[in-house]
């Protein structure tokens, strides 16, 4: 089986770790990490250039976030992946739901909305057109829980449990285009929760756990199902090469247990950067409300009080 032309995939040894971290450079996905980082990389230089400030937080989050899909996509995991259904999960796991947080929490599109240049007035240059599309129907649309959640579920069971998929693997262009889909449905599910990035969907602290976790448990159903199955799901991994030395069905549990383990991880990981959120948003509020204070002699607290006195009052 040579998978649409991936290389000579019945020549691998058994997997390693090791075997499986080699750069293999593929093409697609190295250009457009290195495209992303050399663009994020602009944007914070023109920030500091003109005497801006950028969190030195969000550059390292999503530049680690990018060598993520590197490690997954520019390494021999990628050969791996074509014929062994463990190798494809880690990628498909960490690309889907790692990738994606630690990218947003770079706040690449408020660094883009901060570095690009005003259009002037009357006038539609990058910012403004961005700005449009930021406040357009269509990112209401695909923002929305409603069609976020549905989507991200079905990015697991309408492709691997359909023809879909096997289709996708039948060829070089198919199973780059998949690896996109799987990180364009992470961006869109996370942002919205993630909340750095400015966007039409913005709901509040206790409503975006709910989002997230309306769509985790469904990562570990999925993974529960691969790991009882007692016959091959997928077509693609049903018959692995002699050579990787394992069988299909301990190759599929294995998949299964990293869906179902991995998908807490990205739930930790989001939680604590909400909570940080969530604090840092009351602490900013408090200070507000003391400078006000400050400003108008606390009248909110003497009008309060008044309000006490007045009850006591009546009720002598």
């Amino acid at each position: 089986m040579d998978h649409g032309g991936h290389g000579m995939m019945m020549d691998l040894p058994p997997f390693t770790v090791a075997r499986g971290l080699e750069f293999t450079g593929e093409p697609f996905f190295l250009v457009g990490c290195l495209l992303a980082l050399a663009l994020y990389g602009w944007g914070v230089v023109r920030l500091r250039r003109r005497g801006d400030a950028w969190p030195v937080g969000r550059t390292v989050g999503f530049v680690v976030g990018v060598l993520t899909v590197a490690l997954v996509m520019c390494t021999a995991l990628n050969d791996y992946g074509m014929v062994l259904f463990s190798v494809h999960m880690v990628q498909h796991m960490v690309i889907s739901m790692l990738s994606p947080i630690l990218l947003l929490l770079g706040a690449p599109v408020t660094l883009t909305l901060r570095a690009l240049p005003s259009a002037g007035r009357g006038r539609k240059g990058p910012r403004e057109l961005l700005v449009a599309l930021l406040h357009s129907r269509y990112m209401r649309v695909i923002t929305h829980p409603a069609f976020t959640i549905p989507l991200f579920i079905a990015s697991l069971y309408a492709l691997y449990f359909t023809p879909l998929f096997d289709f996708l693997m039948g060829s070089k262009v198919g199973h780059i285009a998949m690896m996109v889909h799987f990180l364009a449905v992470g961006l869109v599910f996370f942002w919205p929760i993630m909340g750095v990035d400015p966007g039409p969907h913005r709901p509040g602290y206790v409503m975006r756990m709910l989002e997230l976790f309306a769509g985790m448990p469904f990562h570990a159903f999925f993974g529960i199902a691969l790991m009882m199955a007692s016959a091959p799901m997928v077509e693609t991994y049903a018959d692995p090469p002699a050579s990787l030395q394992v069988s299909a069905l301990s190759d599929q549990s294995a998949a299964g247990g990293i869906a179902w383990a991995f998908s807490e991880i990205p739930s930790v990981i989001v939680l604590v950067a909400l909570v940080f959120q969530w604090y840092v948003s009351e602490q900013r509020t408090a200070r507000r409300r003391d400078r006000r204070a400050d400003r108008d002699g606390d009248q909110e607290l003497a009008a309060y009080n008044a309000y006490l006195a007045s009850l006591r009052t009546r009720e002598q």
